[in-house]
């Protein structure tokens, strides 16, 4: 699903509220003890071996189709997107959204809230590599007050309601912290590594695809 962009922290009680973590953004595929990372241009991950090692037996699932994004954190819980780019930490796997399912039934089409609650089901509560990405409930302004006294690269708003299919506006939306002090000095370096958010048509194809050939 790609994000939309607002320009200032908004709060509403039919929209969740989300830390927007800086990292690469990805779906994982798992399936009977494989596990894929694809990029935001369709790109398998392979240079993070030792999460595509542990997701699978992370899951409590046998075979799912995850959305999220791949991070470092310090000792403090904090992205470093640096030790992330130059893959000097240890990778983990925030995971937003679960598309696909154990029985084999496409969740895009339920609201948000019931595939997070399906979502918050599959994902352990203390994963060493799979983390459960948790909301606050109507308060975007509070969450986003937040990010920005320890410095997160913003919040992500996000329609209850909202199914997992094109539609515009978008109904994910992402609220950035300008003053987020990992920015600094690496604007055209961000840019060439994480380009834009996924054009949802080729997203949406390659969830459909990987499904297909995992046997989701």
């Amino acid at each position: 699903m790609p994000l939309g962009r607002a320009r200032e922290p908004f709060s509403h009680p039919e929209w969740l509220y989300e830390i927007k973590w800086d990292g690469f953004r990805s779906l994982a595929y798992v399936h009977k003890g494989q596990c894929r990372l694809i990029s935001r241009n369709a790109n398998q991950f392979k240079s993070f071996p030792a999460l595509v090692e542990h997701l699978p037996a992370e899951l409590r699932a046998r075979s799912a189709i995850l959305d999220g994004e791949i991070v470092c954190l310090d000792r403090h819980g904090k992205t470093q997107f640096k030790d992330l780019l130059f893959r000097r930490g240890e990778p983990r796997f925030y995971a937003f959204d679960l598309l696909w399912a154990d029985d084999g039934d496409d969740l895009r089409y339920l609201p948000l809230i019931d595939r997070k609650l399906r979502l918050r089901s599959v994902v352990p509560n203390h994963g060493e590599r799979l983390l459960y990405c948790d909301h606050v409930d109507g308060d975007g302004e509070k969450l986003f007050r937040l990010a920005v006294e320890h410095d997160l690269e913003g919040v992500v708003a996000k329609w209850k309601s909202g199914p997992y299919l094109p539609q515009e506006p978008s109904s994910w939306v992402k609220i950035r912290n300008r003053r987020y002090s990992q920015w600094v000095g690496r604007e055209e370096l961000f840019e060439r590594e994480r380009g834009g958010d996924p054009d949802f048509w080729g997203w949406d194809q390659c969830v459909r695809a990987c499904a297909a050939n995992s046997g989701v």
